[in-house]
């Protein structure tokens, strides 16, 4: 790839043809410059992992031209997987104050407390290395998000990031119009720009619709209710509150990401005309018809709050006859049959379950197609980059665009998009994939240690140990366990065991003095022990041990 002076490009290295692990970055002669690095959820292909980030290798090689991470605002799917990826960048971060708060308990908890963070007011103009960059507010469903406008000497590019358009934001400002449109007055190349919605048509509903909404709904209900939304959308968090108080009932805040939320959220001065929140101890304390819970776990998250509770095993809190769940949420694609199976959990206990279906509880913080249409009437861009979206997403802003009479560009993650100098047009590949998060380690999908873990999944372990002595003759009976598979009562354990026993039994001498050979024998032996009754082909351990 070439990299001389003057030159610019665009590369995703995640959230371009799928939801969530966005990771982009651009290249201004030889000096990198990343925007977000979020987290996305597995979906029903990668049962062996809850939790993606993207493979960071291709910026991670050339860490000694990257300037800084630009955080555009603080969604998991932007933000999420830093603590986790920045010691492999070692770069400094530039954040508003929210993404701040929410970043430094992040790393907090990461034990990560030398990263150099520059916190950016929202609107501000500053330097990256070469990079002129000034911040644009924009509405979305978190408090300052922001877009970015890229002054380079080939021209200027706008990268949207998250954002819709809202005259009652009720968080925050509006999108702010007339400085996009002084924008598009100095001419813009391309816009970078977010595609989540744009299947939409019209413009979008404001946050201040719901709010009336929700305080109806809610004065109408008897019971306990539960309300879940994404913990970082504190203007949904602020109108659910609003619709308790409305109502007579005190809040409960339930999930670890809603208590960190409401810390950094009231840190910055929002969230300021709800009163305090109770913690889930307290639940017990507030009667029915007066309590309302705001709940983590809108996606079916095996772990989450929400799903604890719809499995009766949360320590705190049940929910039963007579209570109601509203789901103030979309679901991310992918996540369909996890959050399915929780609402049908909670039906099968009595609870009645409300989504944006039945009454109208959630909108959008991503642009519809209306808002796309009216944001290309203000920057007047000469070519468009639909990102933020799977492949039906971009493909319909590229339609978009085409129809306004401006050239779309479609990418994918890895296509190295070149903007300048000569024309708009992909020049090159870079490697992307996708890491496992797992505890707190981050595994490659196609590793070894998730192959392993993909292949127990579907067709189980078998362990077999035995004793030896000296020579390598086997000393009493050979255990074989193979959980998820066979019980081990059951006549065909017996049979297996029998069989694993009669073919160690026939194991040449020469193959019985060394250790790896003896146990790569003796695994062979149980894998043809196991034979084609099982019709899997499970992993297959053996233990030896020399007495």
């Amino acid at each position: 790839m070439t990299e001389q002076n003057g030159d610019l490009a665009f590369l995703p290295l995640g959230g371009t043809g799928e939801i969530g692990m966005n990771l982009n970055l651009y290249r201004q002669g030889d000096t990198w410059l990343a925007i977000d690095c979020g987290i996305g959820f597995s979906g029903n292909d990668t049962p062996e992992a809850e939790i993606l980030v993207p493979d960071p290798a291709f910026i991670v090689e050339r860490r000694n031209q990257l300037a800084g991470l630009v955080i555009t605002h603080a969604h998991e799917d932007h933000i999420g997987a830093v603590a986790h990826v920045w010691p492999m960048l070692q770069c400094p971060i530039y954040v508003t104050p929210f993404a701040s708060a929410v970043l430094r308990r992040k790393l907090a908890e990461a034990r990560l407390m030398d990263v150099p963070i520059r916190v950016i007011m929202p609107g501000a103009r500053f330097n990256v290395g070469p990079f002129d960059i000034e911040f644009v507010p924009v509405t979305h469903s978190v408090p300052e998000a922001q877009s970015m406008v890229l002054r380079t000497p080939a021209g200027i590019v706008v990268h949207t990031g998250d954002w819709k358009f809202d005259p009652e934001p009720l968080v925050g400002p509006a999108t702010d119009l007339n400085r996009l449109a002084e924008i598009g007055e100095e001419g813009v190349l391309a816009l970078v720009c977010d595609s989540t919605n744009v299947m939409k048509p019209g413009p979008s509903r404001s946050e201040s619709e719901v709010r009336v909404s929700m305080t109806e709904l809610v004065a109408s209900l008897k019971g306990r209710i539960a309300v879940t939304c994404f913990a970082s959308n504190v203007a949904r968090v602020e109108t659910i509150a609003m619709a308790a108080q409305a109502a007579g009932r005190t809040v409960v805040l339930v999930g670890r990401s809603l208590r960190n939320l409401d810390t950094a959220a009231r840190e910055c001065g929002y969230l300021s005309g709800v009163l305090p929140f109770l913690s889930e101890q307290d639940v017990n304390d507030v009667p029915d018809d007066q309590l309302l819970m705001i709940i983590t776990g809108s996606q079916g998250e095996p772990r989450s709050a929400l799903s604890r509770i719809s499995m009766d095993v949360h320590p705190n809190i049940s929910l039963g006859e007579g209570d109601t769940v509203i789901y103030s949420s979309r679901m991310i694609p992918g996540n369909e049959r996890a959050i399915m199976a929780v609402q049908d959990n909670l039906a099968k206990r009595g609870v009645k379950v409300i989504t944006d279906r039945e009454h109208f509880v959630h909108v959008s913080g991503h642009a519809t197609g209306g808002d796309v249409q009216k944001m290309y009437e203000l920057l007047k861009p000469q070519h468009v980059v639909p990102v933020h979206g799977e492949w039906r997403h971009l493909t319909a802003q590229a339609a978009l665009a085409q129809e306004m009479g401006i050239a779309p560009i479609l990418l994918e993650d890895g296509d190295i998009l070149r903007l300048s100098p000569g024309k708009l047009e992909v020049v090159d590949t870079a490697p992307t994939g996708r890491l496992a998060l797992d505890g707190n380690r981050l595994l490659p999908m196609n590793g070894g240690v998730l192959a392993a873990r993909r292949k127990m999944l579907f067709n189980g372990i078998v362990i077999g140990s035995f004793a030896v002595d000296d020579e390598g003759f086997v000393i009493g009976d050979p255990k074989v366990s193979a959980p998820g598979l066979l019980d081990p009562d059951d006549l065909e354990s017996v049979r297996v065991r029998e069989e694993f026993a009669n073919a160690l039994d026939v194991i040449p001498d020469e193959l019985r003095n060394e250790d790896g050979a003896f146990r790569e024998a003796a695994k062979t032996a149980l894998r043809r022990a196991l034979g084609r009754k099982l019709q899997k082909r499970p992993l297959v351990d053996v233990h030896v041990l020399r007495v």
